[in-house]
């Protein structure tokens, strides 16, 4: 079995989270500048075995798509083109950025912490998968 990676994409940082490999546990692995993604991401896959990423679907409180869907559609077929063998999914990242936020506030980090966008990213993708795992399961 291989782990499952998570994609918070955003236009100037993209947040990474992965299983272990039983995928029970969603854990941040770091924050990429979306213009190193793909580079990113095929060195990643070359030293482990991964088998699916999950894609934030941006919605706002009515269901509708956000702005920036456009370019993660871009990026998913580019990287359905690139790595065949490795499925994707979509799950819904409504106010993922905002629990990411709490969560890191409550985790006793200092103001300058908490404001670390770059933080935020990567929480927020965490939360994504493990939210995704979580609905897996049922």
């Amino acid at each position: 079995m291989g782990k499952i990676m998570a994609v918070d994409y955003g236009k100037k940082r993209c947040g990474i989270a992965v299983t272990d490999e039983l995928q029970i546990i969603a854990s941040g692995l770091q924050t990429v500048e979306t213009v190193e993604l793909f580079p990113f991401l095929t060195g990643y896959f070359a030293q482990n075995r991964v088998e699916a990423i999950v894609v934030g679907l941006p919605t706002d409180l009515k269901g509708n798509l956000s702005e920036i869907e456009q370019e993660i559609s871009g990026f998913i077929e580019k990287f359905k083109l690139q790595f065949p063998e490795i499925e994707v999914y979509r799950f819904d990242e409504r106010f993922t950025s905002k629990m990411a936020s709490f969560y890191i506030s409550q985790s006793g980090k200092g103001k300058k912490k908490r404001e670390e966008k770059g933080l935020v990213d990567k929480v927020s993708a965490t939360l994504i998968l493990q939210n995704f795992l979580e609905q897996k399961q049922k």
